[in-house]
């Protein structure tokens, strides 16, 4: 059953916003769904360590994330955003960690959730220059402190699930 909203005069710019927040918040479009690279390694004493990066508009503790890429699997595309967004390089995994969700501010000042699955990527090259460097912070955690530095709390129970990391070979 499609819902039907009512038409607004163009000079109610917030009256349409509230509407089109309604329509994606009720089913007016398909899930949105973006990709993530989980970054990790070992420091030498062998403890596991993930890396996350800030976003370029908020400066918030995320993982590089993108949109789906036409003509690449959603693992490919999680590598290619690992290496734009911090310039990793390694062996992605084919299958998902698991996935969460958040909020996107659209170009158009809305908000649609979006759901992120997320990717292992085992880093085995950190590249001197990619195409995002000089515009966000790189860090590399431990897990549970990661955990403590994203917003998302779905993001945050992968993050802070020992036992599936610890199986990160």
């Amino acid at each position: 059953m499609a819902l039907a909203f009512p038409t607004v005069p163009k000079a109610s710019t917030r009256v349409s916003r509230v509407l089109e927040t309604l329509r994606l918040w009720l089913g007016g479009k398909p899930e949105a769904v973006q990709v993530a690279a989980l970054p990790w390694r070992r420091d030498a004493e062998g403890q596991l360590l993930v890396l996350l990066a800030t976003s370029r508009d908020t400066g918030r503790w995320v993982l590089p994330k993108g949109w789906p890429q036409k003509g690449r699997s959603l693992s490919e595309t999680a590598a290619v955003e690992a290496w734009e967004e911090a310039g990793l390089s390694g062996r992605i995994g084919r299958d998902p960690l698991g996935s969460y969700f958040y909020r996107k501010l659209l170009d158009n000042g809305l908000r649609r959730r979006v759901r992120v699955q997320v990717f292992p990527l085992a880093v085995a090259d950190e590249a001197q220059d990619w195409p995002e460097k000089g515009q966000r912070e790189l860090r590399w955690f431990p897990p549970h402190q990661a955990a403590r530095n994203v917003h998302e709390p779905e993001l945050a129970r992968i993050l802070g699930n020992a036992r599936l990391l610890e199986e990160l070979r």
